[in-house]
């Protein structure tokens, strides 16, 4: 009455779309407060800090340090919302949020700069577009590649 052949490829299909449904799901990384890095901290997705980070933290991604959370160190991302401790340079290639409880002690780069009334960085402030910036910077180094490997060659 039931052909277990149906059953099994419809259990191999079904496995293969939950698969593809969770590759396609982005993920967040936290580090819970009581918690404690040492080291430069990488990720390619968001992460959240509620706990602390000493050392630089390299986020490809967005970068959420809640009020608990501390970074003594560079932050380097795409986007950030703090509102807890950073000691330490933020570059960020679009948006930065200092929420109302944030404590920066460093220089802030943004592209887009969002403070709160309350929140606290001792610092300079310095606003561009560094993803713009950046194309370019990397454009001229391969026209100076190309017109040094010019040089180098020997008409014959």
């Amino acid at each position: 009455m039931f052909n277990s052949n149906k059953k099994k490829s419809g259990a191999s299909n079904m496995n293969k779309s939950v698969k593809s449904d969770t590759a396609n799901v982005s993920s967040v990384n936290m580090v819970s407060e009581g918690t404690e890095i040492i080291g430069t901290l990488k990720t390619k997705s968001d992460i959240r800090i509620a706990g602390s980070v000493d050392g630089e933290a390299q986020v490809e991604g967005k970068i959420i340090v809640a009020s608990s959370g501390h970074i003594d160190g560079n932050i380097d991302s795409k986007d950030a919302d703090i509102a807890g401790r950073v000691e330490g340079e933020v570059h960020v290639s679009s948006k930065l949020t200092l929420r109302q409880s944030a404590v920066v002690e460093g220089d802030l780069y943004a592209q887009n700069l969002v403070v709160e009334e309350g929140a606290t960085f001792n610092g300079a402030c310095h606003m561009r577009d560094y993803a713009a910036e950046k194309k370019m910077q990397d454009a001229e180094e391969v026209s100076e590649s190309s017109e040094a490997d010019e040089k180098d060659s020997v008409a014959v």
